[in-house]
C-alpha cells in the first residue's frame, strides 16, 4: 500500500455533500482506505471565469494499491459519477479531485504531475493538506 494525499474541491451545488460523496466513493475503491480527512475550508476561486461561487476544499490521506495513473483514472470516473462536466480551465465544478502527493514519487508526464504543480502556491490546498499529513 502507498500513502497518497488528495485534494478535493467543489463550488457548484451542495458543495459539502459533493465532497462527502467523493470521499465515500474514494473509500469504497478496492484496496483503498481513507486514513484521515481534513475539515472543510472555504476559498475564493483561483483563476477561471469571473463570478464563480466560492469553493469548499478538503484533503484526504489515503492508502492504495493503485498505481498513480490507475488512481487518476478512478478519480476521474468518480468526478464523472458525481456530475462533473468539463468546461473552461479553472471553471466552476461540482467536484475536483487531484492527486497532490503519491508516496515519495516524482512523476512528470503528459497525463500526470506529482507533486501537484500548483499546490505549494495555493493556501486552499496547503491548509487542508497540513491537517492530514
Amino acid at each position: 500500500m502507498v500513502i497518497c494525499y488528495l485534494g478535493v474541491g467543489s463550488n457548484l451545488g451542495n458543495r459539502r455533500k459533493n465532497i462527502k460523496l467523493a470521499a465515500k466513493l474514494i473509500g469504497a475503491l478496492k484496496d483503498t482506505k481513507i486514513i484521515k480527512e481534513s475539515k472543510l475550508f472555504e476559498s475564493l476561486p483561483c483563476g477561471g471565469p469571473a463570478g464563480q461561487p466560492n469553493y469548499l476544499n478538503a484533503a484526504l490521506r489515503i492508502s492504495t494499491h493503485f498505481s498513480p495513473l490507475s488512481l487518476l483514472k478512478k478519480l476521474k470516473k468518480i468526478e464523472n459519477e458525481i456530475g462533473r462536466i468539463p468546461t473552461v480551465r479553472f471553471g466552476p465544478r461540482v467536484i475536483d479531485l487531484d492527486i497532490l502527493l503519491y508516496g515519495d514519487r516524482f512523476i512528470h508526464n503528459k497525463a500526470l504531475t506529482i507533486p501537484h504543480p500548483r499546490m505549494f502556491s495555493r493556501d486552499f490546498v496547503i491548509k487542508p493538506l497540513t491537517e492530514v499529513l
